[in-house]
């Protein structure tokens, strides 16, 4: 059995147009600026390079954005790997990103700025490998596995654990799932990640953590909404998350979100930053500035 899934276009399921909106929203002044808006090419999924510039997906390749020089947009050119998907993850010293393929569904290293990527993952039938989190000692990849022998592929999804010295493949909790949007904590003592292991009824995702051998996995958001990819801030101070409309199956594109921000580890009281059109694509990975007083996102509002 083999999975295709086609790149996505700026139109919807109603054959509406869409404009693509990079924002950045500063969390010590509440500015929220759109840096760079566009009808041509679906970007998703920014990360933030300590030199500046944002790095995002869009088209099976990656792209270069500078928010203070944002009238266009460079490809990053990687070669060796198949078309991109947007889960992508800059290393520690940021010198490498670490990437998804849309299409062999493997992890490649490759340098931040373009050039030859290596695959990190080997090929064992029926498993796809979604990237999502990096350990800070680099010693380690969080992501998510799928299998194509399941009854339902994309409810499959379980947290794994690559170590990328060993070779070493496991799975970080014992749990129905299913799980996916993982990513270490700064201090690397924790993986943060969305599951439904918390709720027997589908469409309750929550926010979960469970230490990096897999103990003390414990819930951290417990409302009615469905809440996905937590991403702490360099300075430790805030987590951001993507907030669904209660009842929602997965992480979909084009519905109205939140986005919400946890300060100081306060989970149960977590603010609502913004609210806007989008969801899939909008903050996958981690997109804080390098200082932690910003982070960039993607809205998809109807043109």
């Amino acid at each position: 059995m083999s999975l295709s899934v086609p790149l996505r276009e700026l139109i919807n399921e109603d054959g509406q147009i869409q404009r693509c909106e990079v924002h950045v929203f500063d969390v010590e002044t509440g500015v929220d600026t759109v840096v760079y808006s566009t009808k041509d090419v679906l970007l998703e999924a920014p990360n933030w390079h300590r030199y500046g510039h944002l790095i995002l997906n869009g088209n099976g390749t990656l792209w270069a954005l500078r928010p203070e020089l944002s009238e266009s947009i460079e490809p990053i050119e990687i070669t060796g790997v198949p078309n991109l998907n947007n889960d992508h993850v800059l290393s520690p010293d940021h010198q490498n990103i670490y990437v998804s393929a849309n299409d062999d569904w493997h992890i490649y290293k490759a340098p931040s700025r373009g050039g030859q990527a290596v695959k990190i993952t080997t090929d064992v039938a029926d498993q796809l490998h979604f990237l999502h989190g990096v350990s800070f000692d680099e010693t380690e990849l969080a992501y998510v596995q799928l299998r194509l022998d399941a009854e339902d592929v994309f409810n499959s999804g379980r947290i794994h654990v690559l170590n990328l010295t060993t070779g070493e493949d496991r799975v970080l909790v014992n749990g129905d799932g299913p799980e996916d949007g993982s990513e270490y904590s700064i201090d690397d003592q924790w993986i943060y990640f969305s599951t439904e292991n918390f709720s027997r009824e589908p469409g309750h995702a929550q926010i979960g953590r469970a230490r990096r051998d897999g103990s003390e996995f414990e819930q951290l958001t417990f409302d009615d909404r469905v809440n996905w990819f937590p991403h702490q801030s360099l300075d430790g101070q805030f987590w951001v998350y993507l907030s669904y409309p209660t009842g929602t199956i997965g992480h979909p594109a084009d519905l109205p979100v939140e986005l919400k921000l946890v300060r100081n580890g306060d989970w149960q009281n977590a603010e609502t930053l913004v609210q806007l059109f989008g969801g899939q694509g909008t903050i996958n990975v981690n997109s804080w500035s390098p200082n932690g007083n910003k982070f960039a996102y993607v809205a998809y509002p109807i043109s």
